[in-house]
């Protein structure tokens, strides 16, 4: 079973080093050593990560298998893609399991409470970005009803990579 609470202030260190270890995982592989050092050091450092939890506009979820923290989410307020401009909507900004626990519920459970809390905030819309080649991740999300609705470039190092925009009404 998946339990998810909201994070706080406490569990930034938490996070930050989840956060960091969970996109290596992902993504490692599909980038160059060179690009991932970048963006970790640079464009996605800890220290910035520890500034975000408890930050204006932001919120982050934590999900425990038992007394073990098993995956993230985080979430915030900011300017939609076009096509939302306008809408009450909030951004799904990271949705990240444990490797060993993908396939386990964790993803879902996160969803689900993204979506739950983004009702109780009155939100019409969430909306996130998606790497176009992470096909398991946008199977993810279709399969709960998002759909395209743009794109953007997303750096990774020095690396200018497409990503999707996908929405859903809440």
């Amino acid at each position: 079973m998946i339990n998810i609470r909201m994070a706080t202030a406490e569990d930034a260190a938490l996070i930050a080093d989840m956060a960091r270890r969970t996109f290596f995982e992902t993504f490692a592989r599909y980038n160059t050593e060179e690009n991932m050092r970048i963006f970790l050091e640079e464009q996605f450092p800890r220290e910035k990560q520890l500034a975000e939890v408890g930050a204006p506009g932001r919120r982050f979820l934590l999900a425990y298998a038992g007394e073990e923290a098993v995956g993230y989410a985080s979430m915030r307020e900011a300017e939609p893609p076009q096509g939302l401009q306008g809408q009450k909507a909030i951004e799904i900004v990271q949705l990240y399991s444990e490797q060993k626990m993908i396939g386990r519920g964790v993803g879902a459970a996160l969803m689900q409470a993204c979506l739950d809390l983004a009702g109780q905030l009155g939100m019409d819309w969430v909306w996130l970005g998606v790497w176009e080649r992470n096909h398991r991740a946008i199977a993810f999300y279709q399969k709960w009803g998002f759909e395209r609705c743009g794109e953007h470039v997303f750096l990774v190092g020095l690396d200018a990579q497409t990503d999707w925009w996908m929405k859903k009404r809440v």
